[in-house]
């Protein structure tokens, strides 16, 4: 046998997209360590808008795919398409649901009343259900928040990841720019209408499985993922100096601004958050993937950004679970002493991605690339 592969290579990254989703994922863990302290008010919540970072990541998501993918249909089949995003996504959400299921009991008390009385076999079956990814029903919750993926609650937004990935493979591939055009113009006011007509006026949501928060869930996955496809394969790139710092500060300014509006007025911060995902993320993404890096400092920021980026998202919750039980239960205030324990949860958080990205995630992508994307070429047929 030749050791000439079929191996389709990976194209050369954008690297200030890179760099602005490892970004987007150091803001999360930073408001879901503030968010602890203000559960269920998000009138008052701290880097107030950091949950839609998820939808950055969606619309980031479908113009990488696009990227990656558009022009190689024909060269490999829909099952190399799910292969391919299956070694790269799947090997870290195994290790989110152990990393749960490790830290599991350490979560119980007041805030969290199911987790006591959950045996080890539920919480093993829990742990082999998360590691494929497969939603769990309400019935089966084991820690009193109804999560779809109760040992690591990111999980619901890899969820509707693969949900993205199988439409465009299955289906939107298929769209030519007019008829994209018009699927993502049908998901905007999808998502418009949601945010300013519905009750809450934000996107919160989407990690539960029953009808209400599926529809959430759909709602932000199918504008985001699918301008990221159009976005791409439009290529009118925004080319700006320091486009990485710029995109930076413009994220953490639309992440950190106030919740606009009171109760009485949602729909002021529903037409904020559309204005934010419909227009600025994909200004942010055509800037990022048009700009340059000209110093190696800046490289090596967004290099390092943008390979703990996932690897912290999806390992970083069990350690929030743990965190939002102190605080609630012992009554901590916003003060010095959650300030410090916060800073240590997120140096953590890193250092904890870090070495699952060198020491497991890196090996295993390149084992199962070996094992089942490369294919060996035999010269004599």
């Amino acid at each position: 046998m030749s050791n000439t592969t079929g191996y389709l290579e990976s194209k050369s990254h954008y690297p200030i997209l890179d760099g602005l989703r490892g970004v987007a994922s150091i803001v999360v863990i930073v408001f879901h360590c503030f968010e602890a302290f203000t559960l269920g008010n998000p009138n008052v919540q701290i880097i107030n808008h950091g949950y839609i970072a998820v939808d950055f990541f969606f619309l980031l998501s479908g113009f990488v795919v696009a990227y990656a993918y558009d022009d190689r249909w024909g060269k490999m089949t829909q099952w190399d398409f799910y292969k391919r995003r299956l070694v790269r996504l799947q090997p870290m959400v195994v290790m989110g649901s152990l990393i749960g299921a490790a830290l599991f009991y350490f979560q119980a008390g007041h805030t969290f009343p199911l987790i006591a009385s959950t045996p080890v076999w539920k919480l093993f079956l829990i742990m082999v259900i998360g590691a494929t990814l497969i939603p769990v029903p309400i019935s089966m919750d084991i820690r009193g928040w109804q999560e779809m993926h109760p040992l690591d609650g990111p999980g619901w937004s890899l969820f509707f990841e693969y949900i993205g990935n199988i439409l465009y493979a299955s289906l939107v591939r298929h769209f030519n720019k007019k008829v994209l055009s018009i699927f993502v113009a049908l998901a905007g006011g999808l998502m418009i209408g949601y945010l300013v007509l519905g009750k809450r006026g934000d996107l919160i949501g989407g990690w539960s499985l029953n009808q209400e928060q599926l529809f959430i869930g759909f709602t932000r996955l199918l504008y985001p993922f699918f301008a990221g496809v159009l976005l791409c394969r439009m290529g009118k790139l925004i080319h700006i100096k320091n486009a990485f710092w710029v995109c930076s500060g413009l994220l953490l300014l639309i992440f950190s601004l106030p919740r606009f509006g009171d109760p009485q007025h949602t729909w002021m911060n529903g037409i904020y958050e559309s204005i934010a995902v419909i227009v600025f993320f994909p200004l942010i993404v055509s800037m990022g993937a048009g700009g340059h890096l000209h110093n190696e400092k800046s490289a090596k920021i967004c290099k390092f950004l943008g390979e703990i980026s996932y690897p912290l998202y999806i390992t970083h919750y069990p350690l929030i679970y743990i965190f939002t039980a102190w605080v609630i239960d012992k009554k901590i205030p916003l003060g010095p002493q959650g300030l410090i324990v916060g800073l240590l949860l997120v140096i953590t958080g890193i250092s904890i991605a870090y070495l699952c990205l060198k020491y497991y995630d890196e090996p295993v992508r390149e084992w199962l690339k070996n094992k089942f994307l490369v294919k060996k070429i035999n010269p004599d047929q």
